[in-house]
Parts: structure tokens; sequence; C-alpha cells
């Protein structure tokens, strides 16, 4: 039984590069300087094509520098976690697994100075040099123990950042954090949930932190059948329920137990049909008593667009999937994914949800800047059935309700686009787009840069390989 999740551009790729002469057709703005990093999972190692969560791959790191009109070098590094070095060394290294075996493969930022490859569920994040070599294991100087997230938010006001950690072993709590613009954790607040969900993601307003309790929760039995002999599944299950907020066990027997999870196995959550959809809305300052929950109708959210307050409503703009890994246990597949718009009218205690567009899209993002702020402009890819890429962007008009669409043709793959304004002040679509797109007919990909204004091509930054389909990605700009 095979996987689309290891073929064509989903297949890792099998090299590091390290290149300073970069052909490029058209012309890098003067104001780009910095370093443009995406993360995906690349498979080090053959792995199980049945066995094979897409999620679940080591992580690589991508990097194009750009200074000064010209493309300085292209680097692909993999995240060294204890396994990738091990393996990577000739060494044997199957005593690796569980959470210290899971690549930080799902997104990669600039905090305080420092490189950081992100990865959610309770594993380790990993610091990076410029030229992405790994420097080790990060906890933001000891303040944050236990794991971050994939998707922290920036407050554009503070430079601090926002965060929303989940792990199987928080039993039913999330914790939400506060890294300071100096790289230390300065507020933690733990969030009782209704039990143990995959909160990819969540969403912050100048007022608010908006957490997505949806049905995708943590799966005792498929933990147990990735990791566990025979025998012994009785009463892992046993333990792994407790970790999950059923029963108090000891703390060694839980750290036993996430060593065991994650060796060449799938990812162990699941869709959930008897668990709540609900959001939550908690005052930034405030705790886990203030935080309200209202109902909304099963579905689940990795990632919202962009949310604000206005007046007595938080609105929330959303990509929403009607189920997830219910049927497709290898990665997201379960019927196209559209962009919603949720409107929490906190006096009334509803939500109203609206669809705005039913094409098929994932990764959306929204000029930084506007983190929690209204928004005119957001940009998504196209999607089919929730991961595998189309072949076009669609950049949306939240103001007058249209959608462009840049469409890139011969079937090329555009990857996430991020948006990077061309001077500090500059309006909400002047600058560029960047983004990966990979062509299969010369098994290539390129750094594309658009106009934001009108979606035509700037430039285009020749790799020498391909960038298989990964996640996220972003600017880091020199300081």
């Amino acid at each position: 039984m095979g996987t689309k999740f290891l073929e064509g551009n989903f297949a890792p790729v099998s090299r590091e590069h390290t290149i300073t002469e970069l052909a490029v057709t058209g012309h890098i703005p003067d104001f780009l300087d910095g370093r443009y990093l995406r993360n995906g999972p690349n498979p080090l190692s053959e792995v199980d094509p049945a066995a094979y969560h897409w999620f679940m791959g080591d992580g690589m790191v991508h990097g194009v520098r750009l200074r000064d009109g010209k493309a300085e070098w292209y680097r692909n590094r993999w995240v060294r976690n204890p396994a990738v070095s091990a393996t990577l060394a000739g060494e044997d290294a199957s005593r690796f697994c569980g959470l210290d075996a899971l690549g930080a493969n799902t997104n990669v930022i600039g905090h305080a100075g420092k490189t950081l490859a992100l990865i959610e569920a309770g594993a380790p994040i990993y610091e990076l040099t410029e030229e992405l070599d790994t420097v080790g294991r990060c906890d933001f100087d000891g303040t944050l123990p236990g794991g971050y997230t994939a998707h922290p938010k920036r407050d554009p006001r503070t430079g601090e950042l926002h965060a929303v950690s989940y792990s199987f072993g928080m039993g039913n709590k999330v914790q939400y954090s506060v890294i300071d613009a100096q790289g230390r954790a300065r507020r933690t607040v733990d969030v009782e949930v209704t039990g143990s969900p995959m909160m990819h993601d969540f969403s912050l307003t100048e007022k608010h932190v908006v957490f997505y309790d949806l049905p995708v929760t943590f799966n005792a039995d498929m933990a147990v059948a990735a990791s566990v002999p025979g025998a012994l599944r009785a009463p892992a299950k046993l333990v792994l329920s407790a970790m999950v907020g059923k029963v108090r066990v000891p703390d060694p027997v839980t750290a036993m137990m996430s060593r065991k999870l994650g060796a060449n196995g799938g990812l162990p959550y699941r869709w959930n049909p008897r668990y709540p959809a609900r959001i939550g809305v908690m005052p930034r300052e405030g705790g886990n008593g203030d935080v309200r929950w209202f109902e909304v109708e099963p579905c689940y959210v990795f990632h919202p667009l962009n949310a604000y307050d206005d007046g007595d409503a938080i609105v929330l703009d959303v990509v929403r999937h009607p189920k997830m890994f219910d049927t497709e246990l290898h990665g997201p597949d379960e019927g196209g994914p559209t962009l919603d718009r949720w409107t929490v009218d906190l006096t009334a205690g509803k939500v109203l949800e609206e669809r705005l567009d039913d094409r098929g899209q994932e990764f959306p993002r929204v000029d930084e800047r506007l983190v929690g702020r209204r928004h005119r402009y957001g940009y998504s890819m196209s999607a089919d059935g929730g991961a595998t890429p189309g072949g076009s962007l669609f950049k949306h008009d939240f103001s007058t309700g249209s959608r462009q669409e840049r469409a890139f043709g011969g079937g090329r793959q555009p990857g996430e686009f991020v948006f990077v304004p061309s001077h500090a002040d500059a309006a909400e679509d002047d600058g560029v787009l960047m983004g990966f797109v990979f062509d299969p007919a010369s098994q290539r990909s390129d750094l594309t840069l658009l106009d934001a204004g009108t979606l035509e091509t700037v430039a285009a930054i020749h790799l020498p390989d391909r960038v298989p389909n990964g996640f996220h990605g972003n600017w880091v700009e020199s300081v």
C-alpha cells in the first residue's frame, strides 16, 4: 500500500546543497535584504509507506539569501535532532523514538536574533544558524520547557510572540504563552479544553486570544498500534488514556510511553465525531476562568488567515476542512477546504458562520503588520482535497469580496506565499509575494517573487533541485 505523500513532489530530496551562483530571471527588488526560509518534512531514512504520515517526516529547512538585488545563496539542511544526526553519521538511530525522534519540520521563523525551526505536539524545537546549520534545542533560555508550537503570532506593536501549545502529555490542557522581544517567556496560562485535541493553530486580536477546540483528538489505539507489541497493547492503552486526563499516572511512566510514540508510525490523532466542536475566547491578560466557549459546526481548522476585534464581535477568517483524519490517515485529504468567516457575537453568545470562497485552498497568509488587526487582503494556495497543491495563488480582497487568481501553468505547483512590504509604511499590497514554485518538467523549483498588487512575476530565482511540498515559510529580514 503506497501513499501519495511519498510520491511526486511529496517525495524527499536526498542532498543538502550550498549554492552561491544562482540564475535569476527578472529583477530582485533592492528593498529585499534577508532570507526566505521554508520548512517541511523530508524523511532521511526509508519509511514504510503503509505507516507513513506526511506530518512525521524529518525536518528540512530551505533558504535563499537576498541582498542588493542579488540572490547570494541557496541552502537546504536537515534539522539535526538526535535521530537525524545519528543516521547521517552512519549510526543506528533506532534507539531514538517518540518526541525526540520527531523532526522540527513545520515552520521556521526569526525571533530575538535567532532562527528557529518549529513543530507542535510537545516535540522539541531547534535553533539554527544564519546558514541553517543546527545549533541545538531551544526552550527560550529555559523559560518554556515542554515543547512549543508551529504557529506563533508576532504582535506587530510589541514584537512579542504569542502562541498556544498542545501535547497529549498535557491531558485536557493547552498552554498559552507570550515570548518577549528578547526571546524569553514572560507569561504562560494553562487553559482547560474538552479532551486532548490537535490544536494546530490559534488566533490573536488586539484584545483576545482565540482557541480552536475541534474534533481531531489524540487516539490511544493508533499510538499503541504504531509503537507497542501486541501483548503489551492493553496496558499501554491504559497508560495512554491516563495521559489524556482520565487517570493520574507517575511521571516516569508517562516519559517512558512518550519515548515509544512515533517510532516509524503514523500521527496518533484522528477525527472524533463524539468530540464537541467549539472555539474559546480569552482576554489577552485573562486566565482559564475567563475563557468563554462558543459552539460551531463540526469541522477542522489548521490555519486561520487572520482575526480582529469589531466592536462587540470578533471576526475570524479561517480555512475550514469538513473533517480531518477520518478515512485518509496519511495526510490532509478529506474534501476541499474552503475560506470561511466566523463572526463571534460576544453579546449574543453565538457564532455566525459564512462561506467566503468555496474553491479548495490552504496555507492562508496576511500582511504580518496586520496580525490581529483589520485586514483588506489575504493570500492562499489552491489545493485539491486538502494538501495536494493546485496550480494557482489566490488574492482575496475582503473589502470588495473579489478574488484574483494567478495561475502558474504547465503543471507548476506553488507552495505557501508570504507578503513582504516595499517599506515599513507601504500600503497593504505594496510589495512582493514570495514562495517556492515546483516545475514538474524540469524537476526543479524557483523562488518566485510576484508584485503583490498585480500578481505579475517580478523575479524567479532558479534553484538546482526541487523543494518538496512542505509547510510554512517566512521572510526573515536582516537586522
